[in-house]
């Protein structure tokens, strides 16, 4: 690898930038300490602890639910740079001594707990609501950051669309928080979940035209969300201004 000024002022351009804008404040001092060293020097702690940190402080706050995935991503884009010029260049943001396994580490674990959550979907719905669809937030949040290749991770796609089925059913329907939450996911990787498989989201969206069509009991705010949504898809994952105007000033009002 060929080592040049511009891709030395990229990586330190990442690591100094890495703890900004992101919603720690609400962790206790040790582990913002713990979370902002992670962004900044990934290979110095314990990832598998950090993973364990974001994911548990994700399935309880949905503002950071939010936030998860571009930390995540961010954790794996530094490690991933200081891996490839440790050594190459005396830089005090730099460390020589990076484990090689770390970041598999993390990414492993983050999928793990996924993993977990996600056998647990219906319990942890019927109790706690909240934390169900902080759930689903999170997960279309990793699914969007997170990639290989620049490909969404293969691993997450029915998980994903699974999680986003449950929201499409009858019942979810009826309660306009989770159909917030499914507007606002598919407004999100939408698009990026019909190029990996165009098949489920027909299958999605067919759910959802029935519960707009035929279901009687879902509030006028979750009806015109649904509106909303299959008029977004239909345009090709775009609303014409006319449209956008006229959603976004009926959900205003």
């Amino acid at each position: 690898m060929i080592f040049t000024a511009s891709r030395l002022s990229g990586v330190i351009f990442i690591m100094e930038n890495s703890t900004e804008d992101y919603r720690i404040q609400s962790f206790d001092l040790d582990t913002q300490a713990l979370l902002k060293t992670a962004l900044k020097d990934p290979g110095s702690v314990n990832l598998e602890k950090v993973s364990n940190i974001i994911v548990d402080q994700s399935l309880k706050d949905q503002i950071f639910s939010k936030e998860a995935g571009r930390i995540c991503y961010t954790i794996v884009q530094v490690y991933t740079v200081i891996r490839q010029f440790a050594g190459l260049v005396l830089c005090h943001y730099l460390t020589a001594e990076v484990k090689q396994s770390n970041g598999n580490v993390f990414r492993r674990n983050l999928l793990n707990r996924l993993q977990q959550e996600f056998k647990d979907r219906e319990e942890t719905r019927r109790r706690s609501l909240q934390e169900w669809v902080c759930y689903v937030t999170f997960i279309c949040n990793i699914f969007d950051y997170l990639k290989v290749n620049n490909m969404p991770m293969v691993a997450l796609v029915h998980p994903v669309y699974d999680c986003l089925m449950r929201l499409a059913q009858p019942d979810a329907l009826m309660n306009e928080e989770e159909v917030d939450c499914m507007v606002m996911q598919l407004h999100r990787i939408g698009e990026q979940l019909e190029k990996v498989n165009a098949q489920r989201m027909d299958e999605l969206f067919f759910l959802l035209r029935d519960g707009f069509l035929l279901q009687e009991r879902i509030t006028s705010m979750s009806r015109l969300l649904l509106l909303e949504i299959l008029e977004f898809r239909a345009g090709g994952w775009m609303l014409s201004s006319t449209a956008h105007k006229y959603y976004y000033s009926e959900i205003a009002d």
